[in-house]
């Protein structure tokens, strides 16, 4: 790296470093790739790649399977998650909630799996509010790339 190579080759950078080990390298990396170099990064933790990647490329059986803008390959996943902590325990079957995926926590909390073409978070609570659930309180989970990566590799 002294001559200042306009392309960088990272395998696998972080393994088996600590916790400030691996940000400050993060640090490093988006710094080298806004001065203008193009990094190329081979590694297992989709975290990392979805976090530093413009772009990702993800290979099966020695097949690239998936090249593109990281979010949109992110957004081949249609769906979000909705998960609503009741002000009161619920017991499920709940009425109105047929077209999507239901599902309990332990915790009591429930989670709405919908596809995002088809649902949005307004018409989720709506429905929630007309069940006659009171939310203490909730959170939306969205897909990442180790989702789009486990669906496209299975």
């Amino acid at each position: 790296m002294v001559h200042g190579p306009p392309v960088l080759v990272l395998d696998e950078p972080t393994a088996g470093v600590d916790v400030e080990l691996r940000r400050q390298l993060w640090d490093y990396v988006r710094s080298l790739h806004a001065s203008g170099v193009t990094i190329v990064l081979t590694t297992h933790y989709l975290e990392e790649a979805q976090e530093l990647c413009d772009t990702i490329a993800i290979i099966n059986h020695g097949n690239v399977i998936a090249c593109e803008p990281t979010s949109k390959l992110i957004s081949r996943l249609d769906q979000k998650t909705l998960v609503v902590t009741p002000q009161s325990p619920v017991t499920p079957p709940l009425k109105g909630f047929e077209d999507v995926t239901f599902a309990m926590k332990n915790t009591g909390a429930f989670a709405l799996t919908y596809k995002t073409s088809e649902h949005s978070v307004e018409e989720m609570l709506d429905r929630v509010r007309a069940a006659g659930i009171t939310i203490k309180d909730l959170s939306i989970q969205e897909p990442d790339l180790e989702d789009v990566f486990v669906e496209l590799t299975a």
